[in-house]
């Protein structure tokens, strides 16, 4: 018979490895000579078994002591427990590994986390701006008052599911391994009720609205999404509640609209004011201002407020508020007025204004 090789330089571990640098060799090199990808590859089969055996003993802290100090001796009739086991199953030889990576392992319930919540809620323009604490009513599920979670009618307590023996896993023998199922009789759980609670008919839980209390902060937008850890749905074996999450939808405003963090607000002026020149009132998100229209200002400028803007979500002050001039032509005239207009035309007729000049200097390049 070959002599054996040495544990440690068969998973390619130092004397002095960690528990978890075996397991990390040890799943690499098994994932690499696993049967399952070798059909019938003899040496592979041979190696996959060779590890494994280095694995079961360098794993456990007994037996590595052991092997330490006597070597293979140590497992030797007369020396040492002897002997291994190869029939076991994939999930005997990846389960505390797998267990490490995702949270599970062999006997135990899988705990789920409870789901995510979205709620929407609408806001109105000032309260992005600004920022508000709201109240909000969310229907979500509640522990059971009645019977505290468990889903038994009070007085009794879940069985341990006879199928899997509380482990909520059933094996399924195929070929050389045996692959772990979730039981379908307790769904994972571990456990049965026999008598279901009358108030939540077993789920352990009972949908209630919950009255929440959310904070806005300044300078949101449509779309912005609040997160509220733990306030979702409670989890149905004892795990971490999800998480509810508030979408944001911000009305519009009758006068103000919003590009970026700054507010533009479009104020109708008439043309004496644009252009003898006028103070007029801005409305601005805090109240009313006065502004100053210079002489010959022409429709469609647009003047700046600094500060008068939204807040910014992630700091750096607020925006400003754009102000667009837009100069209103009268529908109706009194005869006065038409014939102030009539003069005004003449007056522009014989001396027009610089920009109608340029214009029509160019129309006379282009077409003679």
């Amino acid at each position: 018979m070959a002599a054996k090789g040495d544990y440690y330089a068969i998973l390619g571990v130092g004397r002095d490895g960690s528990e978890d640098d075996l397991k990390k060799a040890y799943r690499r090199l098994a994932l690499r000579y696993h049967p399952d990808r070798n059909p019938g590859d003899k040496k592979a089969e041979e190696k996959f078994k060779e590890i494994s055996e280095a694995y079961q003993v360098l794993s456990d802290p007994e037996k590595r002591a052991q092997y330490d100090r006597y070597g293979h001796a140590a497992f030797e009739p007369g020396v040492g427990p002897g002997g291994f086991d190869f029939s076991g199953s994939f999930e005997d030889i990846f389960g505390d590994i797998f267990g490490d990576f995702f949270g599970t392992g062999r006997g135990r319930r899988r705990v789920r986390r409870g789901e995510d919540l979205s709620y929407t809620l609408d806001i109105s323009f000032e309260e992005a701006a600004f920022g508000a604490d709201k109240t909000i009513s969310v229907p979500r599920m509640a522990v059971c008052d009645v019977c505290g979670g468990t889903g038994a009618k009070p007085g009794t307590s879940p069985t341990t599911c006879p199928h899997c023996r509380g482990s909520g896993q059933v094996r399924v023998q195929q070929g050389f391994f045996s692959i772990a199922r979730t039981c379908g009789q307790c769904r994972g759980e571990g456990r049965i009720v026999t008598s279901p609670c009358a108030a939540c008919r077993g789920a352990g839980a009972t949908r209630k609205t919950s009255t929440l209390h959310v904070k806005i902060p300044a300078g949101v937008d449509t779309d912005v999404r609040l997160k509220m850890r733990g306030e979702g749905e409670p989890s149905p074996n004892g795990g971490p509640p999800g998480d509810l999450y508030v979408m944001l939808h911000v009305r519009e405003h009758p006068i103000f609209a919003r590009q970026g963090n700054d507010v533009l607000c479009e104020v109708p002026i008439s043309f004496p004011q644009v252009a003898l020149g006028a103070e007029i009132e801005v409305p601005t998100l805090e109240g009313k201002i006065k502004m100053k229209i210079p002489a010959g200002t022409q429709p469609g400028s647009v003047f700046r407020l600094k500060g008068k803007g939204v807040a910014g979500l992630h700091g750096g002050g607020r925006g400003d508020q754009l102000v667009r001039v837009l100069v209103e032509v009268p529908r109706k005239m009194t005869a006065k007025q038409r014939q102030l207009l009539e003069e005004l035309a003449h007056c522009e007729g014989e001396d027009p204004s610089p920009m109608m000049r340029g214009f029509f200097e160019k129309v006379k390049e282009l077409f003679g």
